[in-house]
């Protein structure tokens, strides 16, 4: 195996950066430190790390610029959306910092006479952060900043994509005055990562990824009791009603379909629409879609760029072209974008498919990209009986002007996070959780607090008895 690494721009396949693959004397020295710093940082005061903390984030935000151009450049988001993560990953941070006194509060008891009694939330130690390259700011500050404002410290390895947002975190960090040791990155291959879920100084593993990955994560930890938290894959459902507005609706499963290049857990992956307003519905998307620009992602003008490597964007060709065999029909005419490169690399043409079933692997397995398989339904607990049909449960969608209707029907949806006329987005004050092989724990809210602390009984009685 080489000794470095390698980032190519998937436009362009020009070298982004080179660095060298962490030595294994290296990741146990970033282990290290981090334990050997846990003691000193679980004793800063909550309201300490809240400042360095919202340090962190300012000096984050003050490179959006910068740091949306390195994504743009590491894995082809179109400039005009990158900065949008950045602001995304600052709301997140700011909600988690803000939140973590009260979350982190003693939880009292009943009064009983002679005896104090209440649950303390203590930190863990040191924890592994495993990060993605589709989101890689979110997905990072999603676990790094609720783990150190926990008290516990932090050892990040992202995604040998997107390496430099390691090192960006690293520099916004030192930048804010975090002490020594508390934070620490590492480039580090899978063999390594597996060396690092099976260490008994790391207290806790957050995932995000595959489900393979995920698997390998848990392969790594057996023979030893280590909590992890796993965001894994996504094959998520919209439910369009017939009163659904089809205008708006049309834009936005669109927009939760194509966005990041159809390259999101949550993004809309499958769609349910009533009989009676299906073709309407399949028309307005066909249009939307059609307007898209596929292009270079570094001209303010392309809201399409290309899939991050060529396998992925084979992946997606493949299972395009089993659901053609099996009958399905694609109604967006690709030639325009196949004058833009579409079919070769990296490069995938939106497309809208109809006559489609779920003996097909598009409207089954994570497909990862700007293309979607829609169905009719003909009643309300049909869809919901088909968005259940899935081994995923990240999030579903139901798009309706019946509130009930979307609570009833949410209510039987077997997933993390149910949505009402919105997708393919994440709010901080809510869990982060999914169903089956969409993942296990949660971040984000206060309930993501409780998944990187313990409970910690005091029961003292004041006198001897």
């Amino acid at each position: 195996m080489s000794e470095t690494f390698k980032v190519l721009h998937p436009a362009t396949g020009d070298v982004v950066c080179e660095r060298p693959w962490a030595t294994p004397a290296q990741v146990d020295a970033a282990i290290g430190a981090a334990a050997e710093a846990f003691d000193s940082w679980r004793a800063v005061d909550v309201l300490e790390r809240q400042t360095i903390c919202r340090r962190f984030v300012e000096a984050v935000v003050s490179r959006t610029d910068e740091l949306a151009a390195e994504i743009t450049a590491q894995m082809g988001r179109p400039i005009r959306h990158a900065g949008g993560e950045i602001r995304g990953f600052a709301e997140r941070a700011q909600f988690m910092i803000a939140e973590a006194p009260a979350a982190l509060e003693k939880i009292p008891t009943p009064p009983k006479l002679g005896f104090t009694r209440r649950i303390d939330r203590v930190p863990l130690g040191c924890v592994l952060v495993l990060s993605p390259w589709n989101y890689p700011w979110l997905t990072a500050v999603n676990a790094v900043v609720p783990a150190l404002m926990a008290g516990n410290t932090v050892v990040l390895k992202h995604s040998e994509q997107t390496p430099l947002v390691a090192e960006r975190f690293a520099e916004a960090f030192a930048e804010a005055g975090l002490p020594a040791g508390v934070f620490q990155f590492v480039h580090a291959d899978h063999a390594l990562v597996g060396r690092m879920v099976a260490d008994r100084r790391v207290a806790h593993v957050c995932f995000t990824g595959s489900v393979g990955g995920g698997h390998a994560v848990v392969k790594a930890a057996a023979g030893r009791f280590v909590g992890f938290n796993l965001e894994l894959g996504g094959k998520d459902a919209a439910i369009v009603r017939a009163d659904a507005d089809l205008a708006r609706t049309a834009a936005n499963l669109v927009d939760g379909v194509c966005y990041n290049a159809g390259q999101s857990c949550c993004g809309v992956e499958r769609i349910y629409a009533h009989r009676d307003i299906f073709d309407e519905l399949v028309e307005r998307m066909r249009a939307e879609m059609a307007g898209y620009r596929l292009g270079d992602p570094g001209d303010e003008e392309t809201t399409l760029g290309p899939l991050v490597r060529t396998r992925n964007a084979d992946h997606v060709r493949h299972q395009a072209a089993a659901a053609l065999a099996a009958g399905a029909r694609g109604l967006v005419d690709e030639a325009p974008f196949v004058a833009r490169g579409a079919g070769q690399g990296g490069w995938v043409a939106p497309q809208l498919y109809v006559d489609v079933d779920h003996s097909m692997a598009l409207m089954r397995e994570e497909t990862f990209g700007p293309v979607v398989g829609v169905m009719p339904f003909e009643a309300d607990d049909e869809a919901v009986a088909l968005a259940n049909d899935s081994r995923f449960g990240l999030t579903a969608s139901v798009w309706t002007a019946d509130v009930q209707a979307a609570e009833r029907m949410g209510a039987a949806l077997e997933v993390g996070t149910v949505f009402m006329n919105r997708c393919d987005v994440l709010d901080p004050a809510l869990a982060w959780t999914g169903v089956g092989d969409s993942g296990h724990g949660a971040t984000l809210s206060r309930v993501g607090y409780e998944q990187l602390t313990r409970p910690k009984s005091f029961h003292l009685r004041h006198t001897p008895g």
